[in-house]
């Protein structure tokens, strides 16, 4: 029988280390300066979260400091190992989104960070994670912006237009696409983009109800690093959503 697997599902454990040593451990100020911050306010409150995508576990284990009782899920295995590594008082183990080993309502609220812009089965695991979150519990999900993370998008520094300019072109947005990215030199990164309304809607139909939305600039950290885009601040890289889980649909 032939392993008819697409390899590129593949890369995030090929590559872990790449995300490990550049995003983890205070090493990337969005996440230091941004994420956690916001991760931290919105789950406040919370008894139980289950963390999706955990990878090395600096959510979970940034939780767990406040008190939270943390359970992360990667489907890598390189990123539970370092997890494990890392410690911190969260439980670990390996497992799908789109599969969660858990029974219905066992969690406060679940959190996923930069995690769905790279699962196939995005449908399923939404309904996932409404169904292991208790009904009134919070979905903290944070995403690469659909819009401006489209494949295609970027910085474009236009020296033909006199005087020259510097902008964001957007690719095609309402396209659902898989890429391959080239993230760091000879590591490549697969990325599914999905329009923010197939989010929404499925989140919605799955009795996820959108409550806040945040599209916030990127954090001063970001911006010292990043000299040759003099705009950066108002363009959001990140997208944060804060979904309720109601009791009934309609």
């Amino acid at each position: 029988m032939t392993d008819e697997r697409d390899p590129s599902r593949d890369l995030w454990e090929t590559h872990a280390d790449w995300w490990i040593d550049g995003f983890t451990a205070g090493a990337d100020p969005e996440y230091e300066e941004q994420i956690l911050p916001i991760a931290a306010a919105e789950l406040d409150g919370c008894t139980t979260v289950l963390d999706i995508g955990c990878g090395d576990g600096q959510i979970s284990r940034m939780l767990v400091e406040r008190g939270v009782r943390v359970v992360g899920i990667d489907p890598t295995w390189n990123q539970i190992t370092v997890a494990h590594q890392r410690g911190g008082g969260a439980a670990y183990l390996r497992a799908t989104a789109d599969g969660l080993p858990f029974a219905d309502a066992s969690f406060d609220a679940a959190v996923a960070c930069l995690v769905f812009e790279h699962i196939d089965a995005v449908d399923a695991a939404i309904a996932e994670v409404a169904r292991v979150v208790k009904p009134g519990g919070r979905f903290a999900f944070f995403l690469n912006h659909p819009l401006l993370q489209t494949p295609g998008s970027g910085w474009i520094d236009d020296q033909i237009l006199d005087p020259p300019e510097q902008y964001w072109r957007i690719g095609p947005y309402l396209t659902e696409a898989v890429t391959i990215e080239e993230v760091e030199l000879g590591v490549h990164i697969r990325f599914i983009h999905r329009p923010l309304s197939r989010y929404i809607n499925t989140l919605a139909d799955n009795g996820l109800m959108l409550e806040r939305m945040v599209e916030p600039g990127p954090p001063p950290g970001f911006i010292e690093r990043a000299p040759e885009y003099p705009d950066s601040a108002t363009i959001p890289r990140l997208l944060y959503l804060r979904l309720r889980r109601v009791d009934h649909l309609g």
